[in-house]
């Protein structure tokens, strides 16, 4: 171990991409996880720079790393974290193998170059520039990398949380997934950074019927009434205007000329939401789910024979909960939606977030507006979970704060868990800038 990096390593080891790289070379597809390596070889480089860390775990093969540079002790710690597991790529057409970490036509490809080791290699190239450079912080500086977030987080945050609390004290404000990245409207930039995010919740919905011999057809039987109950789903639920996601829209409108500042606008009267967002189309995807709960069909089950017609026959379903609401609200939408003919079982509820503190907003706006000028930052109300709502049970507010300058040609919600995903090796430098003058300015 160098006690003071220098030279051609200390370079290599400050470029994200080059870490990135590395990175996806661990397979780290959740399940089983097999985190172990990936966070091994992460230690490794921490141990090279001279950074303290530790790894904790309940299981050796999928244990979670943290480390610590000591700052001034004139601040809090500033917390730092993400997970290194990854979604399957089975049954995915790439151009590239996921999991060799390629460079080509300025991207760097892989599974995981988004969610999250992109991230993640962008704090680690942070934390290196801060140990090369000898920055020392307001505030001690923590990074988490962790294990299992794709999954239910047991062997990740959730561990961490209920069992090694004490090494977060003193902890208020922390950065992870996913925010800071560029959205494109009508040919103006955005960031939108993640202040808070919806939650998941799962439910089974199961439908009745006599069942019986499959030669004789069951005319507006269970599998026609499945039919009409997945049709049903294809219509947006209830318009709901919570806090923050009002103050993106509101925000986001700011940022858009007149007269599509007034139009943009709209979408807060919940009569004229929908037709606003289909008005716009494609440029407010993101908009659609924060405005609305949202229920995904993904798993059936039903039947045990080819010649017989099923009496039960059951669907999975991921729904996402605003701020606020239940499962009982959910279910009770859904009623009203498709009607009183299905049965539904709560299986999961992961529990929301307090309102947000909006106490370190203002100056992650500000290292996004001065490292793009002419764009406009904007709080976000993220349509999916993340360990947020975990550290979120010791106080901790997370922002999701991972910048990416992106091209307007890249659709960076629709390379989440799809084939093909990349990022661009810019975007990546861009982000880690970000980051590092977050480490400079925090607790100023």
């Amino acid at each position: 171990m160098n006690s003071s990096p220098s030279g051609e390593q200390a370079a290599f080891y400050t470029q994200p991409a080059e870490i990135l790289k590395f990175l996806i070379r661990h397979n780290t597809v959740n399940p089983p996880g097999n985190e172990a390596a990936c966070i091994n070889y992460i230690k490794g480089l921490l141990d090279w720079a001279g950074v303290q860390n530790t790894i904790v775990a309940s299981d050796s093969s999928r244990p979670n790393l943290i480390a610590r540079i000591q700052g001034q002790g004139s601040a809090p710690p500033l917390l730092m974290y993400g997970h290194i597991d990854v979604v399957t790529t089975a049954n995915q057409k790439w151009r590239l193998n996921p999991f060799v970490g390629e460079e080509l036509d300025g991207y760097i490809w892989g599974r995981g170059a988004l969610d999250m080791k992109g991230g993640i290699a962008m704090m680690l190239a942070s934390i290196m520039r801060a140990r090369v450079e000898g920055l020392v912080p307001a505030g001690d500086v923590l990074l988490a990398v962790l294990s299992d977030e794709e999954s239910r987080s047991t062997y990740g945050a959730e561990y961490l949380v209920t069992s090694q609390a004490q090494l977060f004290q003193g902890v208020k404000y922390a950065i992870g997934e996913f925010g800071g990245y560029t959205s494109h409207i009508l040919r103006h930039r955005f960031y939108p950074i993640m202040v808070s995010e919806k939650q998941s919740c799962g439910l089974i919905a199961s439908i009745y019927g006599k069942g019986g011999h499959g030669a004789w057809p069951e005319r507006g039987g269970i599998m026609a009434r499945l039919s009409r109950f997945l049709h049903s789903l294809e219509h947006r639920l209830p318009v709901h205007i919570t806090p923050v996601a009002k103050e993106q829209v509101r925000c986001t409108a700011e940022g858009l000329p007149s007269p599509l500042k007034q139009t943009f606008m709209q979408m807060l009267i919940p009569a004229l939401t929908n037709s606003v967002l289909d008005t716009f189309g494609g440029q407010v995807r993101m908009f659609d789910p924060i405005l609305h709960n949202t229920v995904s069909a993904t798993t059936i089950r039903g039947g045990e024979s080819a010649n017989q017609i099923p009496c039960q026959v059951s669907l999975g379903l991921d729904c996402r909960l605003l701020p606020g609401f239940t499962p009982n609200d959910i279910i009770a939408e859904l009623k009203s939606l498709a009607g009183s003919d299905v049965e539904y079982e709560l299986s999961y509820f992961g529990g929301g977030m307090p309102q947000p503190d909006m106490g370190l907003y203002d100056t992650l706006a500000d290292i996004l507006r001065e490292a793009d000028p002419g764009s406009t930052p904007t709080p976000m109300l993220f349509a999916a979970v993340t360990d947020a709502r975990l550290f979120a049970k010791l106080g901790i507010q997370t922002y999701g704060f991972t910048p990416l300058k992106l091209p307007p040609d890249i659709n960076f919600e629709q390379l989440f868990h799809a084939a093909d995903e990349r990022v661009p090796v810019k975007a990546l430098s861009f982000g880690t800038e970000a980051i590092y003058q977050l480490l400079q300015r925090f607790g100023e």
